[in-house]
């Protein structure tokens, strides 16, 4: 019968239906009474006959009445409704699956500035939203986007479409099944505070001065008085323009304390103080240089400083005149400009060497390495380490995997050679499995973890010292017993020597010895021409006095003719880039190592007039190597931190993998041309 046949549906339409399934259970009621009394079920039967007559009458007549009223409440509430999502503040949109606007409320069109019938995508106003990240379910999804000046949280949610929804007027698009709801939230005032509590987190900081002794040596005491009341008063004039407080610690040392909004218009400015500190004179012959380090992001003010602690050993372990910002993820340098000036006073080598004995004297085993592809300076600082742990009357290994034609005759002067033990050169694998608990390791030429000959040995052996020239980088080995880090220093071989000096009047070299510690010298300096001072002359004669001797030398670093002939080609072919730096490449087919052939040539391109740095390209070992040097006023070593290498200020490097030649040479154009419009490089 059409009158069961009612418009409402779900709750509302068992609601309407229940007086007629009443009925039919008082029906089955009535067939069981008839059994029991048949006058009672006839009587029971009539009220049921005029029962079902009633709802009849109602439902038959009152049936379009219903309806229109239903269908006017369901009207009514969802113009309601509509009114309601389209004047509420809360910005809110539709999109299609497609992520095309459907609808949006007022709020909305005020926000994103368009008229409530913009029909595009919403990558158009918020193009950080991507169509591949619509939500492709009902899980809100949230999206972080800025619009003009504000910033928004994007929450959006997938809803299916009804067949209610589908028929409705209120949406023009009938074919989509389902629909994407867009809510902005508006997280500006959220993200300026977070902002401002940022911008006033305390910032620790140190402040070094490089060179205090040297500076004030040449200085009678007024003047002495004079020149630490300028620098007092340059720092604290910065750090209170900055907003910060600054208290000395000692004669040559300053604590500060920053907003972290401070330092970054410092960072800005590439830290003034630096350049000014230099400009402070007063009758000193060598300028002052200072060493800043900083510390921030931590979880407590301890961890700041402590951060600031390791920022400022890594600024003097890099040879000082600069600033180095140590976070929890980073570390970021500035300045670096100057060489540093060898220090006079060889207290420290004094103390390291002892330092260096008395941890030598309690292990049993002392295992030495320098970087992969050694050159002469690192086999001749192992060398002198070895003497030293010999001296001691400790066993002693050199770790060394591939032996380079750079050594390869030095070399001959420790094999086969019955003074010395047939274990005095192992590879990596044989010290694995031979270092014990009571080992220490001796870490030469190298601080940087990753090119050592044996990384996996830094982990197993528990005493592990680091004697290195190299500046500091941001991969480091980390805490050694004893480090002792020089950057002025010319080469490893020049350190170990002053250590030699230093353990006690016991120990005597091998003529043999003194030649490979005095070869590294040689080496490293390109025949005492760079970087060498006083202390380099002062280590070469006492290895003359030794036992070296220069022609024996002379007639080991003879090099093949093929290497002679490259290096003149590497030189010829030199591509002269913005008018000052010298690129070239070597080739590695017929050289037995043509990592030092470019590293050679490399040296020779800065006899170029004009050129301020010279860069060489040498494939090898599915590498690209780059072998960066310069004659003072170039920072290389801050060239090739860019491109993921290190060194010093005038010799460094870098190994690139998987990358041609072309290309490599397109990113350390592009490494210059960056580094000069940021004032790097000048």
């Amino acid at each position: 019968m059409s009158i069961f046949r009612l418009s409402p549906r779900g709750w509302l339409g068992g609601y309407f239906k229940a007086p007629f399934q009443l009925g039919c259970l008082l029906v089955l009621v009535d067939v069981l009474i008839f059994f029991i009394s048949w006058p009672s079920a006839l009587i029971l039967a009539a009220f049921l006959l005029v029962y079902f007559l009633i709802l009849i009458y109602i439902f038959g007549n009152h049936k379009t009445m219903l309806d229109r009223e239903l269908i006017r409440f369901s009207e009514g509430f969802g113009l309601v409704q509509g009114r309601l999502m389209d004047t509420m503040d809360m910005p809110y949109a539709l999109l299609d699956t497609g992520g095309r606007f459907v609808w949006m409320n007022q709020a909305f069109c005020r926000v994103v500035h368009k008229n409530p019938d913009y029909s595009k995508s919403v990558t158009t106003l918020f193009p950080s939203i991507q169509k591949d990240q619509l939500p492709p379910d009902e899980r809100e999804v949230q999206f972080k986007a800025d619009f003009e000046s504000e910033s928004y949280i994007l929450r959006m949610a997938r809803q299916p479409m009804t067949e209610a929804g589908r028929s409705s007027s209120f949406f023009e698009y009938t074919d989509q099944d389902a629909l994407i709801t867009l809510c902005l939230v508006d997280n500006t005032a959220v993200n300026l505070a977070l902002q401002e509590v940022d911008d006033q987190s305390l910032v620790v900081g140190f402040i070094y001065i490089d060179n205090y002794e040297e500076a004030v040596d040449t200085l009678d005491d007024v003047r002495k008085s004079v020149l630490v009341a300028l620098v007092d008063r340059l720092v604290s004039k910065h750090i209170a323009a900055c907003d910060g407080i600054s208290s000395k610690a000692e004669k040559d040392k300053y604590l500060i304390i920053l907003r972290k909004k401070s330092l970054l218009q410092m960072q800005e400015d590439h830290f003034p103080l630096i350049e000014e500190a230099k400009n402070v004179h007063i009758g000193n012959q060598i300028s002052i240089t200072l060493s800043i380090g900083i510390g921030l992001g931590g979880l407590s003010y301890a961890q700041n400083y402590e951060f600031a602690r390791n920022a400022i050993d890594v600024a003097l372990g890099r040879g000082g005149d600069q600033v180095v910002v140590k976070t929890p993820d980073n570390i970021t340098y500035y300045g670096g400009k100057t060489q540093q000036v060898e220090k006079s006073t060889k207290v420290r080598a004094r103390v390291k060497a002892q330092a260096l004995r008395e941890i030598i004297s309690s292990r049993d085993t002392v295992y030495i390495m320098g970087h992969r592809l050694g050159d002469p300076d690192s086999f001749g600082a192992a060398i002198g380490v070895y003497r030293i742990a010999r001296t001691l009357k400790k066993r002693a290994h050199i770790i060394i995997n591939e032996k380079t034609s750079s050594i390869r005759q030095i070399l001959t002067l420790f094999e086969n050679n019955p003074e010395y033990e047939e274990d005095l050169i192992i590879d990596s694998q044989t010290a694995i499995e031979s270092v014990t608990e009571n080992s220490v390791l001796v870490v030469v030429d190298v601080n940087r973890p990753s090119i050592t000959e044996c990384p996996e040995l830094l982990k197993m052996c528990k005493s592990v010292v680091v004697l290195d020239h190299h500046r500091k980088g941001t991969e480091v080995i980390e805490n050694p017993t004893l480090s002792y880090i020089e950057p002025y220093a010319s080469s490893a071989c020049e350190m170990v020597t002053e250590l030699i000096q230093y353990i006690g009047d016991t120990v005597r070299m091998t003529s043999a010895e003194a030649d490979a510690i005095y070869g590294g010298i040689v080496v490293d300096t390109d025949n005492f021409v760079n970087r060498t001072g006083v202390r380099t002359f002062e280590a070469a004669a006492f290895l003359r006095r030794s036992g070296a001797d220069v022609t024996r030398i002379r007639k080991l670093f003879r090099e093949d003719a093929a290497d002679y002939k490259a290096r003149a080609d590497v030189v010829s072919q030199a591509e002269i880039y913005r008018g000052v730096f010298a690129l070239s490449v070597c080739p590695s087919e017929g050289l037995t190592s043509p990592t030092v052939v470019g590293a050679q040539a490399a040296n020779q391109m800065l006899n170029i007039k004009g050129v301020r740095a010279s860069f060489v390209f040498t494939p090898y070992q599915d590498q690209i190597f780059i072998s960066a040097r310069s004659i003072d006023d170039v920072n290389v070593q801050r060239v090739m931190e860019h491109l993921g290498g290190g060194g010093h200020m005038t010799i460094a490097g870098c190994q690139m993998k998987e990358i041609s030649i072309e290309e490599a040479k397109s990113v350390l154009k592009k490494t210059l041309d960056s580094m000069i419009e940021e004032g790097e490089l000048s």
